[in-house]
């Protein structure tokens, strides 16, 4: 493409607002802008001044995907800075809660967001006449991980009984057998899923990826473990500040993130696989050779994959969890509120998610922090851009379009969260 312009003024499939402006010279990129327009919408601000038992009701409406993740690392940070330790029930119990999330969450990017896009479909309405088994699995698989959501939580958005030190009420053994037999009929839906995943072609893209996630050597972590990468990383997550450096960017209201050096890095599915694979289940791991990727990866694409790998691992920790739960017991926890600070990462569906929070000794918050996985990732999607427009200057200026809304919307980002997409505007001068 010599020259033109490309403008897109809203792309559905993705959370929220953005723009991406490319100048070409010479066939060479001399400009590319991922631009976050979608406002600015002052959670941590509306934290000051609460008290810390609000926490986890406000941070659970900041996402109407994630909810689970926003309220378990806000909890988690708060019982840091209480010193609260919670049961093994309670942990058991939360790690199946995040797990409920992934389930739903990579079931509906799998089939409704990339499928379209590996497919050639400009949405899943129009695959489903071609595809009507495969978007039904999607609905059935999404269905189980929001039912599971409401069964520990009380509900499949904005959930309520998590609280700090457990939980105010608990699922019985039997409603917890009952979801296992659907859990187990559903695996074979998950596998189907990376059977799927194998036949996409898949764009090829070549790059030295930093991926950065939690790691723990006895579990798939989630909840839990060190802040590692692939490029020597490995801190407690509590000091993720000194290491993760954000930046204002003058075209987006989303912070930039990066390494100490300043180079980018990718968090999600894939960076998690990359970096625990050993520590993923024994049919995760059938599912991965089923996609046809060789993890780790350096191509961002092979997301989609890491996705339907996670969703299979997903389905069985959660069966080993609830056979290990048996009948939930009420415990008699307490804490004391006292002054001090608390930080703490979990992994969402779509990577690390970061809170940080300080309180007085009436646990009102004095100051907050919150850094969103597409935060983390909205540097690295521009780096990646500028990587793989040029592999791609012959096709037409449609074409090209679709490529980098394809490439864009593999990372599942959601903007909203970060501060519906996409106006790109390509200027080509020769």
């Amino acid at each position: 493409m010599e020259s033109g312009r490309i403008k897109v003024d809203y792309l559905s499939r993705l959370e929220g607002e953005a723009a991406l402006d490319v100048t070409i010279q010479n066939g060479q990129i001399t400009d590319l802008q991922l631009n976050v327009f979608e406002p600015p919408r002052f959670f941590q601000s509306f934290l000051v001044g609460r008290k810390y038992y609000e926490l986890p009701e406000i941070t659970a409406r900041i996402c109407g995907i994630c909810p689970v993740s926003y309220q378990m690392t806000a909890l988690s940070a708060i019982e840091r800075a209480f010193a609260v330790q919670v049961s093994e029930q309670t942990r058991k119990l939360r790690k199946l809660y995040a797990l409920s999330q992934f389930i739903q969450s990579h079931a509906l990017h799998i089939y409704m967001l990339a499928a379209p896009d590996f497919l050639g479909y400009e949405s899943v309405i129009s695959m489903a006449s071609a595809y009507p088994e495969e978007v039904k699995r999607a609905l059935r698989l999404k269905r189980l991980g929001n039912d599971l959501t409401a069964l520990i939580g009380g509900r499949e958005v904005h959930p309520v009984t998590p609280q700090i030190g457990g939980f105010s009420d608990l699922p019985s053994g039997k409603s917890l057998q009952a979801i296992a037999k659907r859990l187990t009929a559903a695996m074979e839906e998950a596998m189907d899923t990376a059977r799927l995943i194998g036949q996409l072609a898949v764009p090829a893209l070549a790059w030295d990826l930093t991926y950065v996630a939690l790691s723990d050597p006895q579990e798939y972590a989630v909840n839990g473990g060190r802040l590692v990468s692939n490029k020597g990383l490995n801190i407690d997550p509590a000091d993720y500040r000194d290491y993760l450096q954000e930046r204002h960017i003058s075209h987006a209201n989303a912070l930039h993130s990066a390494m100490e050096n300043g180079s980018s890095f990718l968090v999600g599915p894939l960076a998690r696989v990359n970096l625990n694979f050993a520590q993923l289940s024994s049919r995760a791991k059938e599912a991965a050779a089923l996609t046809g990727v060789s993890f780790p990866s350096n191509n961002p694409f092979h997301s989609v994959a890491a996705r339907a790998v996670e969703l299979v691992h997903s389905i069985e920790e959660a069966l080993q969890i609830i056979e290990e739960l048996d009948e939930p017991r009420r415990e008699n926890g307490g804490y004391i509120v006292r002054a001090g600070c608390g930080a703490a990462i979990t992994e969402a569906p779509r990577g690390i998610l970061s809170h940080s929070y300080c309180f007085n000794e009436q646990g009102v918050v004095l100051a907050a922090d919150i850094v969103a996985p597409t935060s983390r990732n909205v540097h690295n999607i521009e780096e990646g851009l500028r990587l793989f427009i040029p592999q791609h200057l012959e096709l037409p200026e449609e074409d090209l379009r679709l490529k980098c809304e394809m490439f864009i919307r593999n990372y599942d980002p959601c903007f909203s969260c970060s501060v519906h997409f996409l106006k790109l505007r390509v200027h080509s001068k020769c």
